[in-house]
């Protein structure tokens, strides 16, 4: 069995040996067995954190190249007029913290999200016009994880100190 255990960063098509595609909540995952497009047997073997992104390449220690691919899978994508009214609409849905595909083609802004009848319902109270369908569901990856060059830093939350200090305020 291939052992997938390098991440490469974004991959090109031409650059990889084979393809392997998985729905969003297999790509969350670091240590899965797979099967390759091709139809041959993988594991992933990855540290754990950092979803697999659509069009990321992983390696394997003989040299193989692999390019994940985000499979069709039953979404929601939620439509609004552009601007404040599609903000509102991103703004609300994400503060439920549920994961959450933004982008826009010939028709405009959307949002994409798994089917949920509770956000179906939010979406639907801020304006928003529904289609259910099958596609590609690659989710923003957040914040954190989003840093220059495509790769993510620790983010340190430590507050020790090395000198003593008093927090009272007074008011």
């Amino acid at each position: 069995m291939l052992q997938l255990t390098e991440r490469l960063g974004m991959l090109a098509p031409d650059a990889a040996d084979d393809t392997l595609t998985l729905i969003y909540d297999d790509r969350i995952k670091g240590r899965l067995r797979v099967t390759l497009d091709s139809g041959r047997g993988a594991g992933l073997f990855l540290d754990r954190g950092p979803v697999l992104r659509d069009g990321q390449g992983l390696a394997a220690a003989d040299g193989t190249r692999v390019r994940v691919m985000a499979a069709s899978e039953a979404v929601v994508t939620a439509r609004v007029v552009a601007g404040l009214p599609l903000a509102r609409l991103a703004y609300h849905l994400g503060n439920r913290h549920v994961t959450l595909a933004l982008g826009e083609d010939a028709q405009g802004g959307w949002v994409r999200f798994a089917a949920d009848h509770v956000l179906e319902d939010l979406a639907l109270r801020l304006g928003a016009s529904l289609e259910h369908h099958e596609a590609p569901f690659d989710p923003e990856p957040g914040a954190y994880a989003m840093a220059p060059g495509g790769h993510s830093h620790g983010h340190d939350h430590g507050h020790g100190h090395g000198h003593g200090h008093d927090h009272a305020h007074a008011h």
